[in-house]
């Protein structure tokens, strides 16, 4: 199922809460993003990683190094863009609700 920024399915009684909250943090953010005027160097970085997490909440189960990973590049590419920080932390805090992967 396709479904354009903002647009939220409906929840399912099964569906895991934190991903819940990964999808609407990074879908804020993304609307965020797409709505600030002013370009910048890593823009397409951050944009494209942010798809990534989009993807990720949409399967249900993402990985958490991966996840972990898509934040980083995410925090790197916009964590000087003041304006987009308080959407930054949410993913943020979204991302950590799945706590550390296991160990190998």
């Amino acid at each position: 199922m396709l479904r354009s920024v903002g647009q939220r399915r409906v929840a399912d009684s099964d569906e895991d809460p934190r991903v819940a909250e990964l999808d609407t943090a990074v879908s804020r953010l993304r609307r965020e993003l797409a709505a600030h005027p002013v370009e910048f160097p890593d823009r397409g970085i951050a944009e494209d990683e942010l798809a990534a997490l989009a993807a990720m909440a949409l399967s249900g189960a993402p990985e958490v190094p991966r996840l972990r990973r898509s934040l980083l590049l995410v925090a790197g590419a916009i964590g000087s863009v003041s304006a987009l920080a308080s959407g930054l932390a949410a993913v943020r805090g979204a991302v950590e609700l799945f706590g550390d992967p296991p160990p190998k």
